[in-house]
C-alpha cells in the first residue's frame, strides 16, 4: 500500500460512520479509530516499526500529539526528548528514579535516560527549578521533541 493510498483510506474511514477499521496485509498492519482520538499504527517488514497516536479535532482537521496539547496548557519550562527511543526514569530496574514530582533540580542534572539503538543517553535539565510534572512513564517510547518534564 502506497502512502497516498493510506491517506485516501484514512479520509474514507473518517468520512464514514465506521468507528474502527483494521487492515492486515503481508508487510503492513493498519488500525484506525474514528472520533476525537484517531490511532494509526503501521508496521512494516524487517526491524522497522512505526506507531503514532494523534488527536484530530473535527473542526480543524489539524493533527497534534496528545503530549504537546497537555504540555502547552501548563506554565513552566519543558524538557523535551532530543531523540527517538525508550524513556527510563531510573538508572536500573531496581533503582530509585532520578527525579520525582516536587524535586528541586539544577541545570545539567540528569533527569532520565532515553535508550536509542542500545545506547543510553542521559537527559539533563536545561533549567533550575522544581519538577512540576513528568509526562511519560518508565519504559514508554518517546519521539523527538516530545515533552518529558515540566520544570517550574
Amino acid at each position: 500500500m502506497e502512502f497516498e493510498q493510506l491517506l485516501q483510506l484514512i479520509d474514507h474511514v473518517s468520512d464514514s460512520k465506521l468507528t474502527s477499521f483494521q487492515y492486515e496485509g503481508e508487510n503492513l498492519k493498519v488500525s484506525m479509530e474514528c472520533g476525537q482520538v484517531q490511532t494509526v499504527t503501521a508496521v512494516g517488514s524487517g526491524d522497522l516499526a512505526i506507531q503514532t497516536v494523534e488527536t484530530v479535532t473535527p473542526e480543524s482537521s489539524e493533527i497534534t500529539h496528545i503530549s504537546d496539547i497537555k504540555a502547552a496548557q501548563q506554565e513552566g519550562n519543558l524538557v523535551k526528548s532530543p531523540l527517538v527511543g525508550t524513556f527510563y526514569a531510573a538508572p536500573a530496574e531496581d533503582a530509585q528514579p532520578f527525579v520525582k514530582v516536587g524535586d528541586k533540580v539544577s541545570k545539567g542534572q540528569t533527569l532520565a535516560i532515553v535508550e536509542a539503538m542500545k545506547l543510553m543517553n542521559e537527559i539533563e535539565s536545561d533549567f533550575d527549578g522544581e519538577v512540576a510534572e513528568i509526562y511519560v512513564q518508565n519504559g514508554q517510547a518517546v519521539e523527538y521533541g516530545m515533552p518529558l518534564f515540566r520544570i517550574k
